[in-house]
């Protein structure tokens, strides 16, 4: 006996796993390309989403007894909540500060003070925001008492080290008087050596550019000996330089007890600004904004709270983090969820696109592809059953109609296998009744050929 007559129930399985392969392959080909279509659009889509950001920034802040380098670690303590790193470099003002933005590839933010630079020789930087204003100090002992920057000639004057902010804003005024050295003679003291020279006498005046809370010009406030020049002409610099803001400090707001000041105090004053390449990533670009405000958004003797952080006094065209954060505020997920967890939500967005593209179309696509995958379930058999009909009717021997009826009884047997949603019941049942009046017929005719 062949293997084929010893094993029919083999044979059997083999033929019925044939059938079910045939009626999974659509289905495989409709699910398995769709999947294909959807997996490729999101390959495509993630070739565009931006790298992670990294976990360290580097900034330029200024000397380590500066109100730069103060600011900045307040803002280093808001990034390490995130998980970030800002690592300070140290320099010596706005000037170096500005060269190494420009110049040094990992320095990405710093402090510049307002109208330090062109942004026209600088295109690769961006503004960001302005924290805080930053006076002209200049102050003198009793004893020279000036009254006019134009006094400063013959006299020895601190004006911050090379490199710094103070002694290009110092330049600029004593040219904008017609002072130049060597008619005054200019020394590259700041801080605490520039507070102890004057207090010896070794200087006569001390020219800073700083925050009122600067510890240095905290110490010459307090300080009775040393006197605290008004700017009679403040309002003539600020019209002459964009850069300048006229300030005015009060009678009596340092020491009511002993008013101190015991006038009123016209000061010029720039502004302390954020500077950033143009390369920042976004994300650490708006975690720079978050800190900012929650650092500058203080009342001082100058400004209220909520007049800084801004969009003033910028030398450079506003980056799109710092645009978006003066219009919308703070990132709608920054706000709610943690830095990594919004940057990976923000990075992936992008992936939806794609999605919401194809949703529509699919939506077309797939219910009649569904039907039709269901359907083919059940219309698969009638091809075999128009061929057994076929049969019957060209050849009519017993033996014949014996074959067809077997082969009818076999498909009789697979549809009741066959599952389909009870919406596509009515199908199936009416191929079980188109089965059952083929064998009908095909037995009458057996019995007339009997």
């Amino acid at each position: 006996m062949s293997n084929q007559e010893k094993n029919p129930a083999k044979i059997d399985g083999r033929k019925r796993f044939k059938r079910r392969m045939k009626t999974l392959l659509p289905s495989l080909g409709v699910y398995g390309g769709t999947a294909l279509l959807v997996a490729a659009a999101l390959w495509v889509t993630y070739q565009f989403v931006e790298p992670a950001p990294p976990d360290t920034l580097v900034m330029a802040s200024g000397s380590p007894d500066g109100a730069y380098h103060a600011f900045a670690l307040k803002l280093a303590d808001e990034f390490s909540k995130e998980g970030v790193t800002l690592e300070l470099r140290e320099s010596a003002g706005s000037v170096e500060n500005l060269a190494l933005l420009d110049s040094d590839d990992k320095v990405q933010v710093a402090f510049l003070q307002s109208g330090i630079a062109n942004s026209a020789d600088y295109p690769k930087l961006r503004g960001l925001a302005s924290v805080d204003f930053e006076p002209l100090w200049l102050f003198s002992s009793q004893q020279t008492r000036l009254r006019s920057i134009g006094e400063l000639a013959g006299l020895r004057v601190a004006v911050g080290a090379e490199g710094s902010g103070t002694r290009h804003v110092a330049l600029q005024l004593l040219a904008d008087n017609d002072l130049r050295e060597p008619a005054v003679t200019l020394l590259p003291l700041s801080g605490g050596r520039a507070v102890d020279a004057l207090a010896e006498g070794s200087i006569d005046a001390v020219l800073t550019v700083s925050s009122v809370n600067a510890p240095m010009v905290q110490t010459l406030l307090q300080d009775p000996l040393i006197q605290l020049m008004s700017v009679a002409r403040a309002e003539a610099y600020e019209r002459r330089n964009k850069w300048f803001s006229h300030l005015t400090l009060p009678r009596g707001v340092i020491d009511l007890a002993d008013d101190r000041p015991s006038e009123d105090i016209q000061l010029i004053s720039v502004a302390a600004t954020l500077v950033a390449s143009s390369e920042l990533h976004p994300a650490l670009g708006d975690l720079m904004m978050r800190a900012a405000a929650k650092v500058a958004q203080r009342d001082t003797l100058f400004s209220r709270a909520e007049r800084f952080p801004s969009p003033d006094f910028l030398d450079f065209p506003l980056s799109a983090d710092a645009e978006r954060y003066y219009k919308y505020g703070v990132p709608f997920l920054l706000r709610y969820l943690p830095f990594w967890a919004a940057n990976l939500v923000d990075r992936l967005k992008l992936l939806a696109l794609p999605l919401l593209a194809l949703l529509l179309p699919l939506s077309r696509m797939l219910p009649p592809a569904y039907r039709w995958t269901v359907r083919k379930k059940v219309f698969r058999w009638y091809e075999e059953v128009q061929a057994i009909d076929q049969s019957a009717s060209e050849d009519s021997s017993p033996a014949a109609l014996k074959r067809c009826l077997a082969e009818l009884a076999r498909i009789e047997d697979e549809a009741r296998e066959i599952e389909v949603p009870l919406g596509y019941a009515h199908e199936l049942y009416a191929l079980r009744q188109h089965v059952d009046l083929l064998i009908q017929q095909i037995e009458r005719r057996q019995a007339r050929g009997a």
